[in-house]
């Protein structure tokens, strides 16, 4: 049972732990429980049509424990084996969203109950945190909205207060951006450490082993063409926005002024889309005219074009010199500096 005020995501947590838990082999079931909040229903609905994992709703009832329990008889004749409810929340904390809690939990007994905590609401967190454990007692708490400008920070106190684990946090947009909450990986975020561990695991997740081989194995052969260079990009893309990936590496937020466009990989995706496959793999015919075309297609101007081909023609470049030297990526890694970073255009 998820339980938590209006506007900390807990819908959306809803579908992102489902999501999260069907990975795990597991088989849910999502719930409609806020029958005040306009379009919760439906929302819970879009989510779950999104997912492909099923959700139950009853449009004509108000009572959510007659809801809830149907719900239950639904999970066992379509053998579903996690149910996961998604309550109703207020603005506030009043005394009738925590009786039908209260009243939720008596009659189903959810085997847990997970408090919804906006991560940058900062101290208000903590005095949420508080009142839902002395009033309803919870078994543990998810995190969203990390991927903001706080580091998670009330992590530490929410944990103090309440004594109950963190358990899940959310890390993004996406109904793919859930995790595990590991503290450690949380301590260093806070320090500005960086969380490295989370990076190689939204790697491995997302790059297909078989697809990445083939690709060594062809550059071994062959320059870098756009074809490669947008297999990547796509790639890259699955494990979320790249400025949340920066956020992780060890040493970027000690970097000023790095600041990475997510909406600049969109525009070089359709750059490329709308090439030849000639242009593709020889950027070198790219006259103006060609360019002129492929800036009307992909809904950018000349300029964008030259400025991506000129960072392609680079990273190219590098590439090469990888492959030619021994230690080339050492020797690269070691020239570059913050300065070079920051002037880095994608």
């Amino acid at each position: 049972m998820l339980v938590g005020l209006q506007g900390s995501g807990k819908t959306t947590t809803t579908g992102k732990l489902a999501n999260l838990l069907r990975k795990q082999g597991k088989n849910p079931l999502l719930v409609a429980c806020d029958i005040y909040r306009p379009a919760a229903i439906q929302q819970l609905q879009v989510v779950g049509k999104q997912l492909n994992i099923p959700v139950f709703a009853n449009e004509n009832s108000k009572d959510v424990v007659h809801i809830a329990k149907q719900a239950m008889s639904t999970a066992i004749s379509k053998l579903n084996d996690v149910i996961i409810l998604d309550t109703a929340g207020r603005l506030h904390i009043d005394e009738a969203l925590m009786e039908e809690l209260k009243n939720l939990k008596a009659n189903i007994k959810p085997h847990e109950i997970l408090l919804v905590v906006d991560s940058m609401t900062g101290q208000d967190a903590v005095n949420v945190a508080e009142k839902f454990n002395e009033t309803i007692g919870i078994d543990g708490v998810v995190l969203t909205k990390l991927d903001g400008d706080t580091r998670g920070g009330a992590a530490l106190s929410v944990k103090k207060v309440t004594g109950k684990p963190i358990k899940f946090a959310a890390t993004g947009e996406r109904l793919s951006d859930m995790e595990v909450f590991h503290p450690e990986r949380m301590a260093g975020r806070i320090l500005g450490m960086g969380d490295i561990l989370s990076v190689i695991e939204k790697a491995e997740e997302a790059f297909d082993l078989e697809e990445a081989e083939k690709l060594e194995k062809q550059f071994k052969k062959k320059e870098l063409d756009l074809d490669d260079y947008l297999a990547q990009l796509r790639q890259v893309k699955k494990m979320g926005s790249f400025s949340s990936l920066l956020k992780m590496i060890p040493g970027m937020n000690q970097i000023k002024d790095l600041k990475v466009d997510d909406k600049e990989f969109e525009k070089i995706e359709a750059i490329i889309c709308s090439m030849t496959k000639k242009e593709k793999r020889d950027t070198k015919i790219l006259n103006a005219s060609r360019r002129q075309r492929i800036a009307k297609g992909s809904g950018t101007t000349v300029q964008d074009i030259n400025k991506f081909i000129k960072s392609f023609e680079m990273t190219q470049k590098m590439m090469k010199q990888m492959k030619n030297n021994k230690g080339g990526m050492k020797k690269l890694l070691n020239g570059m500096d913050e300065n070079a970073l920051k002037n880095f255009k994608f």
